[in-house]
């Protein structure tokens, strides 16, 4: 009978390695203890280290994914404060975090006045869009409309177009703040005539999209950005006062409790 010859840690680690089984390479000796310490059969062993493997890799895949998106701040739905914008359809919201819109290429508008949540739900919205998987590219209105002159003076505008068109999501943040420029609002309605009906947008505006020809300069090619836009889409309007000013409001209604305070004592 043959006689199998143990193999080192160090050995084992190399095999990782070359499958690229990172986890399992950097941690072998610490995994190897923990299934000892837990009694696992032959069989038992390997899907733990299997799925610790796949656990690593999914990290690091949503890891990346939100890098690669460049949200300007972490914003998660568990973190919005539904009580504090009564507006809002906390259920609605839910919903829409299912993201069936952007797997049927639907577009998502948010509409309402400064600091009422807007962007907080859409970063929120295109982190769980990350996590399933899905790419997601995040833009202020004004990013976007500097980065598609620059393209333009730099000749490389046919190709940023299509590096736009590509990710599952596109975030256009805080459109109706600046205007774009009379070249780049064309490009806008080439960029949302790409994704018409084959990948989503989520638009966060402070104005309503009557007042949108403002922004781009030109009714007609708003019209017929708007008709493509909101062929497929979901308008959610907010009400209600800024979290900025409700905070300062609280910190001013402190201020005056302890002024008020300090005169009763003296």
């Amino acid at each position: 009978m043959a006689v199998v010859k143990a193999i080192s840690n160090q050995e084992l680690a190399a095999l990782a390695n070359r499958l690229r089984l990172t986890l399992i390479r950097d941690r072998m000796e610490e995994m190897l203890t923990m299934a000892v310490d837990k009694k696992l059969s032959p069989r038992e062993t390997l899907e733990f280290f299997f799925r610790q493997e796949i656990r690593r890799r999914e990290e690091n895949r949503i890891r990346q994914g939100i890098m690669g998106a460049h949200f300007p701040a972490v914003r998660t739905l568990e973190d919005f404060d539904f009580e504090a914008q009564p507006s809002i359809d906390a259920k609605q919201i839910k919903e829409l975090a299912q993201l069936e819109w952007i797997e049927q290429a639907k577009n998502l508008l948010f509409l309402g006045p400064p600091g009422v949540g807007k962007t907080h739900l859409a970063i929120a919205l295109g982190r769980e869009a990350i996590k399933l998987g899905m790419s997601v590219v995040f833009y202020s209105a004004e990013e976007l409309g500097s980065l598609l002159d620059r393209a333009l003076k730099e000749g490389t505008i046919k190709q940023k177009l299509y590096q736009l068109s590509k990710p599952k999501l596109l975030i256009l943040d805080e459109f109706g703040y600046t205007p774009f420029s009379a070249a780049s609002a064309p490009l806008l309605f080439r960029l949302v005539n790409s994704r018409y009906e084959q990948k989503s947008i989520l638009i966060t505006s402070n104005k309503p999209v009557s007042e949108w020809a403002s922004v781009l300069g030109d009714a007609t090619l708003t019209t017929a950005m708007l008709d493509r836009l909101l062929h497929h889409s979901e308008i959610i309007l907010i009400r209600g006062d800024s979290y900025r000013l409700l905070e300062k409001r609280k910190e001013g209604l402190l201020t005056s409790a302890r002024a008020a305070g300090t005169a009763l004592t003296d």
